[in-house]
């Protein structure tokens, strides 16, 4: 019998286009050694396993893998999940990952997780003139790293493509993480908008601690 795997889009447009796929995981149907070869068959750029909480529980754990590694951290997994319990019922005002405890809460339709940029992994940025400039660069530009390349689209917008081939992510539709990276970089609030169209908001809290939201929408879910 398969393992079911539940799919959403993460930082959709207010239409509900576009987003990144993330797949998540009872963690209790995948023993912890089986955990890297499950988000490698899937191929997501993340799958997320999750402790399922109890009903009424203010906090759920979560480890977090790519096609090649596992993460301490990363945006669009916990934003993902975060809407994810909420749509079953179990909301949870905290996740728990190894880099730390993510606080999450929701206004409107947007999803927030609240996080360090130092749990990120570290990003070459890369400046372009314009839009098109980012639209112009190719994947093949990059064969090792993690590399955001960038350009104002406006003010205190940026259009963004994200490419981390060290991660088995040849380029990744939407990117928290990275969110949190090139907010911390400008200093200031942003609506991002990376890939071939994916939306994500980003605001500075307070000591060091950024928030990054958007719209999430549910897929189908498929079978391992």
């Amino acid at each position: 019998m398969g393992i079911q795997v539940d799919v959403v889009r993460v930082f959709t447009d207010p239409d509900g286009r576009h987003g990144n796929p993330l797949g998540i995981v009872d963690a209790s149907e995948v023993a912890p050694p089986d955990r890297q070869r499950i988000a490698t068959t899937l191929g997501y750029s993340e799958t997320v396993f999750v402790d399922i909480p109890d009903p009424g529980a203010t906090t759920a754990s979560a480890q977090i893998f790519t096609p090649a590694a596992e993460l301490p951290f990363a945006g669009h997994p916990t934003v993902g999940l975060a809407w994810w319990l909420g749509d079953r019922g179990l909301p949870v005002e905290t996740l728990a990952v190894p880099a730390g405890d993510v606080a999450t809460h929701t206004t409107g339709a947007d999803t927030w997780v609240r996080a360090k940029p130092d749990w990120a992994p570290e990003f070459t940025l890369h400046c372009q003139p314009d839009t098109a400039a980012v639209a112009a660069v190719a994947a093949a530009s990059f064969d090792t790293g993690h590399h955001y390349v960038w350009a104002w689209a406006g003010a205190g917008a940026i259009r963004s493509r994200m490419f981390a081939p060290d991660l088995g992510v040849p380029e990744d539709e939407a990117t928290g993480a990275a969110a949190l990276r090139i907010t911390e970089h400008l200093r200031r609030d942003l609506h991002i908008t990376q890939g071939r169209g994916s939306r994500i908001v980003t605001r500075i809290v307070s000591d060091g601690w950024i928030e990054v939201g958007g719209q999430v929408r549910r897929d189908r879910p498929v079978t391992v």
